[in-house]
């Protein structure tokens, strides 16, 4: 079996993968994603016990149990370049054999659930709501970097580019769905759903001005009309379409969980975003154990 080079699978001195310094013992099969670090505790705290913590970067890992099931919470960052990282290192521990750099013959998947905070696109959305992405539209052009063909929804993007009049200069948008047996555990009448449109940026990307015009001042118009078959963009974040790409890609399951904070349709901003995201990270981590 071919051997992966150092240059390639990087390891830190005591073995660990170079970003995320985790072992394979270090994690879980069920992956809990969030982007600020200082939310990793705020998951960990509802666990029954912890066995693991660590932290490198804007990477912070914590492992631990809840009613007999070992869960990691993990922060990655902001944006589709750090999940890239985050999820090709996840699957280097368990799917390629670390001291032979060699690929396992036997395959694990991992369960991956995003909980993430997000800006609505639907006036029927309001904030304080949650949002569960039953496909990932990305913007960002990351997962073009791989064969991906074949996990693409290519009639759905070819309908978005023609819907918005996407310029041809930008990355093609690309669209992956979620995965539908982790979206049946974490499914509920609370819970919106639609597509989920992941930005390579804050500001320009998601249409905001402050003193740099954009290439398209009704972009995000145009995407909050877009309609195919009765599914619309709910809201737009900097993570998911990366995760479901990467994901589908390696063999993994995943979902992203998204708490609206902001409306952007309405004007509208959450009176108490921490009190929100509480209860999203309780809904999840109570329908992940069910």
């Amino acid at each position: 079996m071919k051997r992966i080079a150092e240059s390639e699978l990087i390891l830190n001195p005591d073995g660990s993968v170079y970003h995320l310094n985790l072992h394979p013992e270090n994690i879980g099969d069920t992956i809990i994603f969030v982007g600020d670090q200082n939310r990793v505790p705020k998951v960990a705290k509802h666990f029954d016990s912890i066995e693991f913590e660590t932290q490198k970067r804007e990477f912070r890992t914590i492992t631990g149990f809840l009613k007999g099931k070992k869960i990691t919470v993990m922060s990655t960052g902001i944006g589709p370049d750090n999940i890239d990282i985050v999820v090709n290192e996840l699957d280097a521990l368990v799917n390629i054999d670390l001291k032979t750099r060699t690929v396992k013959d036997t395959h694990k998947s991992l369960t991956i659930v995003r909980i993430g905070t997000s800006g609505s696109l639907q006036t029927d959305i309001p904030v304080d709501s949650y949002v569960l992405a039953k496909y990932g539209l990305g913007f960002d052009g990351m997962l073009h970097a791989y064969d991906c063909e074949h996990v693409l929804e290519k009639e759905m993007e070819d309908a978005f580019i023609k819907h918005t009049d996407y310029s041809s200069r930008k990355s093609r948008p690309y669209i992956v769905a979620n995965n539908s047996e982790i979206e049946d555990k974490l499914a509920s009448n609370e819970i919106f759903t639609g597509i989920t449109g992941t930005a390579g940026g804050f500001y320009g990307p998601q249409g905001r001005i402050l003193r740099l015009a954009i290439q398209d001042n009704d972009l995000n118009n145009k995407i909050d009309s877009f309609d195919f078959n009765g599914i619309q963009v709910t809201n737009l974040e900097m993570e998911t379409s990366a995760i479901y790409g990467l994901a589908k890609l390696l063999g993994h399951k995943a979902v992203s969980m998204n708490c609206i904070i902001a409306n952007r349709a309405n004007g509208t901003f959450s009176a108490d975003p921490y009190k929100a995201v509480e209860g999203l990270i309780k809904y999840t981590l109570n329908k992940l154990v069910e």
